[in-house]
């Protein structure tokens, strides 16, 4: 046999039976069990191929712009500038990625080159707010801090990027400014790591924003009180009102750098607070010449307070309010109306509230003759017993004719007589609703008309709830205020508990066109179903329909 000549089976030494089970399992098994295989193997790879295969999303569309609101207008923003960058920027960072023997080799010159103005290109056009003016985004967060305050919302928007650091910086953003508590987990205090923190934090605010600081208000801090008060004293010198609520442990260190280092300040707000009165009593000695408003709660030593005020240390004080807390009980506070009006002439808001004022006279000191000329409203409600009077009462009111608003709430043992001899022509709000009285300590049981017709021309409010006027005289009063031309000025009307007849009520709603306030609570003249509260004038309309004729 010659070289390169192949050799091929010879067919004739095959038997017939080979041949006749060619394909069969008993002739072949072992090509069966290949076939098997390659089958099993095919759904194999099938069932991989559709786990492999993305699911579709539903995208939508991308626009071409953004829409932001203003105060007065909608302001259009493009976003083409944007998606070309990133598109670039895109195109870059796959090039660094494809394989070596793919990228086209080109110098080092001219690759160096072109990203270098890519990348300008893609750093000129980075966001749309980075060429938005500072005077704009300044006015967009002035929204904001308007409504939310300057914290923690300006911290947050300063960790963006320069541009709304530098605008979140801005003072005028920073006027004023309001502090809650550090909250802690229930039963557990504040670390010394945290402690100092939070002092951090707040010297550096002081330090940074606080520059022009008008108003500064702390709310529930039981530490770190004090602290807080006198850095911000030393770094805000144009500081002109501090307001603690619900505060503890503020010190006569403290008052004493307010005075050194605040000449500005008018108004003191320590409602709910917790303060060392000795420390706030010689800073009035001190400085009180510039305090205009003083708002403190109801406290062991507040007749202190009172009788410093009435001395005259405070000349310029126009609004004076003492409160008590919810659970403080029946509270009593001395007080000689002619010493406060003759230590403070120029008060025009002077508020009581749910403290029993006991009035006494002054054996000696200066009295006012003039009473309080530019008092405008006069709050001493109370919810217990009440025993201000006729005489003190002219005594407070007898040199008032600029009197707007008058809060007797609770005060049984003052008449309409009294209050129909006041001097003030043009009150608009009247409250005089009995809400804890008995029928029994009540003074004044007819002549509300002679309210309404001494100020039927200005009373926008009315307040006469439980009071035992008679079905007569509420509706000759009700009849002046309905027909006289200032109906259309009442807005509010409070009977809860009176004798009001539906024909008198059906006369006020009919000619009082600007009511949106109606109380009818325990009325027992009215049928069942409208003793309520109305509080708008399509509730009032209804109401109207409702009324029964008779």
């Amino acid at each position: 046999m010659e070289m390169g000549e192949e050799i091929l089976p010879n067919m004739d030494c095959i038997s017939s039976s080979f041949l006749a089970g060619v394909g069969s399992s008993e002739a072949c098994p072992h090509m069966t069990s290949e076939r098997g295989d390659r089958k099993r193997e095919k759904e194999k790879n099938c069932k991989n191929d559709k786990r492999n295969k993305r699911k579709k999303v539903n995208r939508t569309p991308n626009l071409g712009y953004t829409i932001q609101q203003g105060e007065d207008m909608l302001l259009i923003i493009s976003n083409d500038l944007k998606r070309r960058a990133w598109k670039r920027k895109k195109t870059i960072e796959g090039r660094a990625k494809l394989p070596n023997a793919r990228v086209k080799r080109k110098t080092s010159t001219v690759i160096t080159q072109n990203v270098e103005v890519e990348a300008a290109a893609v750093h000129s056009h980075d966001r749309w707010g980075q060429n938005l003016p500072m005077e704009v985004l300044v006015n967009i967060f002035q929204l904001v801090v308007k409504k939310e305050g300057p914290i923690p919302f300006l911290c947050r928007v300063a960790r963006v990027c320069h541009l709304w650091n530098g605008a979140a910086s801005h003072p005028v953003l920073w006027c004023s400014v309001a502090i809650g508590f550090c909250w802690t987990e229930p039963g557990k205090t504040q670390s010394p790591k945290m402690q100092v923190k939070v002092q951090d934090t707040i010297s550096w605010l002081a330090q940074n924003r606080f520059s022009q600081l008008r108003e500064f208000h702390l709310c529930h801090w039981k530490k770190h009180v004090d602290y807080v008060v006198q850095v911000v004293s030393e770094h805000c010198h144009l500081l002109s009102a501090l307001m603690l609520s619900h505060c503890s442990g503020l010190t006569e260190k403290a008052f004493q750098s307010l005075g050194r280092n605040c000449p500005s300040l008018e108004s003191i707000d320590i409602q709910y607070s917790e303060v060392q009165t000795e420390g706030l009593v010689s800073f009035l000695k001190m400085h009180g010449s510039q305090i205009r408003k003083i708002l403190f709660t109801y406290g062991a030593k507040s007749d202190r307070l009172l009788t410093v005020l009435a001395g005259g240390c405070c000349p310029e004080l126009k609004l004076l309010e003492i409160n008590t807390k919810l659970d403080s009980g029946y509270c009593q506070l001395p007080i000689c109306i002619q010493a406060l009006q003759s230590g403070c002439p120029k008060l025009q808001v002077f508020r009581m509230l749910n403290v029993t004022a006991m009035p006494k006279t002054a054996r000696r000191g200066p009295c006012s003759a003039s009473g309080f000329p530019y008092l405008e409203e006069l709050c001493i409600a109370s919810s217990s017993v009440s025993f201000i009077m006729d005489h003190d009462l002219n005594t407070l009111l007898h040199g008032s004719p600029r009197l707007r608003v008058l809060d007797l709430r609770g005060c049984a043992r003052i008449t309409t007589t009294a209050l129909s001899t006041l001097p003030c022509q043009e009150l608009e709000c009247l409250y005089w609703g009995l809400y804890s009285c008995s029928n029994s300590m009540i003074s004044s049981k007819k002549g509300i008309h002679l309210l309404t017709k001494k100020w039927i021309h200005t009373l926008q409010e009315l307040d006469i709830s439980s009071q035992p006027f008679s079905e007569q005289d509420l509706e000759v009063a009700m009849g002046d205020l309905a027909h006289s031309t200032g109906a259309d000025r009442l807005c509010s009307l409070n009977l809860s508990g009176t004798k009001i007849t539906s024909n008198t009520l059906r006369s006020i709603i009919n000619h009082c066109s600007e009511l949106n306030y109606l109380n009818l609570s325990s009325c027992r003249y009215l049928p069942r179903g409208l003793k309520r509260v109305y509080r708008s004038q399509e509730d009032i309309q209804q109401l109207l329909d409702k009324l029964p004729l008779t």
